[in-house]
């Protein structure tokens, strides 16, 4: 992982406002095993400024109860309700074989037929039928792609690349008249 990538913030959570008025505040996690966001210690702002410092966790209804180190007021962390938490990307555990931080794909040229550089990926969504990646091709314009082994048959991480069985298929969509909006 070059340098760069271990500088960047990963996000792994929210803070969702105080819980009560001694000091405890909400946060819902956004890693695969909920209890992981507390394994990272220290919880940045987008800027890398410390926002939380975990001292102790209980589960909640779709969070947890947090007593932080930060001494704040009730008002201080409803204020800060929405603010996202971050991690450097250093600090998360590598990946299994095969399992890849959506992070770590951002940025990847693509490639079609192995050697034709196609574009960039830009993001990686999921609209609820699964991951997508979001395309910005050579040419202008951009594309989703399903993110499944059949239509991307090979990650490359080290070499900061990966290939897409094809984006006709994909592309011959973007052509087709659209439905009129209700």
């Amino acid at each position: 992982m070059s340098e760069t990538a271990d500088k960047r913030l990963i996000v792994v959570g929210v803070l969702k406002g105080a819980h009560g008025v001694r000091g405890d505040v909400r946060v819902k996690s956004f890693t695969a095993d909920p209890d992981a966001v507390f394994d990272f210690g220290l919880l940045l702002d987008e800027t890398g400024k410390v926002i939380l410092t975990p001292k102790s966790a209980r589960p909640g209804k779709d969070h947890f109860i947090v007593r932080p180190k930060e001494q704040k007021q009730k008002e201080d962390w409803d204020a800060m309700r929405g603010t996202l938490l971050h991690v450097p990307r250093a600090s998360l555990p590598d990946a299994d074989e095969d399992e890849f931080y959506i992070e770590d794909l951002v940025g990847l040229d693509v490639y079609t037929g192995g050697s034709e550089r196609a574009g960039r990926i830009r993001a990686v969504q999921d609209f609820g039928a699964g991951d997508l990646l979001d395309i910005d091709l050579v040419g202008g314009g951009s594309v989703f792609v399903p993110f499944t082994l059949a239509d991307v048959p090979v990650v490359d991480l080290a070499a900061r690349r990966v290939v897409v069985a094809t984006l006709d298929e994909w592309l011959a969509g973007e052509d087709e008249e659209r439905p009129p909006e209700a």
